[in-house]
């Protein structure tokens, strides 16, 4: 297959990185610094799975001169899906895949006008990973599992061509009866984390260990369950235990990417994640106190972050 992976950062690289591993014809579309050490050096991935090197690597920052592939997976960041489809349509074809593996329950509705609803799939990641420099990424935790599927809920052979990739790459996948419920039971999990972390500032196994930022979490997943209820989303009923179960797994150092933007006063998905919570709360009648808090006590320095505040 071949398959383009649009953002080549951690998330994009490190499941890009897998498939071009395991043989597949893999296009990183990459830019500056990223780019030009993948160019030089090859892709390095330092991961708790077996470090590899992909070398050479392809790599361009120009989607025209990839052309048509069966796959564009997106890496980018939610905040950044509008920004980046246009240039998704020169490697569309009529039969051409587009998932993004980001945070965030809104990237498939935004990609819909722009590459047409026949092109777009729903998909999610879990994998604790992060750029270590240039061309070189670091998985520090959590298993990586990927998810996809038609966003009709119908098993297509294109879906099931890329779910063997995967499981050739040695990637733990799935294709979910329901795309739309598994992009939310991760939703529930990332947005809570990520807020959570990201205003106490602690890692994970603090979070947790912490009877009151414990609290705070289990009712941060509580408002977005809620949520996705009340928008007739189809989750589990020990999606609780679910979600704390999985937390509580993870290794204590963990720090979901948008606490680690935060911190590094970089901009982040706030919008995508505590903020869209709040908006679709107030759209759907539902209270979201922990998150209102959360996403207001951080918004200021994400205005920063984004220059459109100074202090």
């Amino acid at each position: 297959m071949r398959i383009a992976v649009f953002g080549a950062g951690s998330v994009g690289g490190y499941f890009g990185g897998r498939l071009a591993q395991a043989g597949e014809e893999v296009i990183f579309i990459a830019r500056n610094q990223n780019l030009r050490a993948m160019q030089a050096n090859g892709l390095r991935v330092d991961s708790i799975k077996g470090n590899f090197l992909i070398k050479p690597v392809k790599a361009t920052d120009d989607p025209y001169q990839v052309k048509q592939v069966d796959f564009v997976l997106i890496g980018v960041r939610a905040w950044q899906v509008p920004e980046i489809a246009p240039m998704i349509l020169p490697m569309v074809g009529k039969e051409t895949g587009v998932i993004f593996l980001g945070n965030g329950v809104e990237a498939p509705v935004q990609l819909i006008p722009v590459l047409g609803a026949e092109h777009v799939l729903g998909g999610l990641c879990r994998i604790s990973v992060f750029l270590a420099g240039p061309g070189h990424i670091r998985h520090a935790g959590i298993e990586p599992f990927i998810a996809f599927g038609e966003l009709d809920r119908n098993l297509s052979p294109r879906v099931e061509n890329l779910q063997q990739s995967f499981e050739r790459a040695g990637v733990k996948v799935n294709v979910p009866d329901d795309i739309w419920a598994a992009i939310w039971e991760k939703f529930v999990f990332i947005a809570s984390i990520s807020g959570v972390g990201a205003v106490t500032r602690a890692p994970a196994g603090v979070i947790r260990r912490v009877p009151e930022t414990r609290q705070m979490l289990e009712n941060a997943v509580e408002e977005v369950v809620n949520l996705a209820r009340a928008r007739n989303i189809d989750l589990p009923e020990d999606i609780h235990v679910k979600t704390m179960g999985f937390i509580d797994g993870m290794m204590p150092g963990v720090i979901a990417s948008m606490q680690r933007d935060i911190v590094e006063g970089r901009p982040s998905e706030l919008e995508a994640q505590s903020g869209a919570v709040v908006h679709m709360g107030i759209e759907s009648g539902v209270p979201t106190p922990i998150h209102t808090f959360i996403y207001g006590s951080l918004l200021p320095q994400e205005l920063k972050a984004r220059g459109e505040l100074s202090y």
